[in-house]
């Protein structure tokens, strides 16, 4: 009988461009620009060139939008 190995994977995110996270918080692309712009948008990173938006952190951000709006 021989051992198995486990190999741990990185913890990957699911990241989302910036249109599909536009569509998510039915934005269009340039009304979420000027969230960014403002300081005012989801976290965000810039990777090769491009915004992209962890799909954890934009449930987060948003859950957070609400609590805001009822406190």
């Amino acid at each position: 009988m021989t051992a198995s190995t486990h190999i741990e994977s990185p913890r990957l995110r699911r990241l989302l461009t910036l249109s599909e996270t536009a569509e998510a918080l039915r934005k269009s692309d340039s009304q979420l620009r000027w969230l960014i712009h403002e300081r005012k948008a989801p976290p965000f990173a810039k990777i090769g060139g491009r915004i992209l938006f962890d799909a954890d952190g934009v449930a987060d951000w948003l859950d957070s939008q609400f609590e805001d709006a009822s406190a």
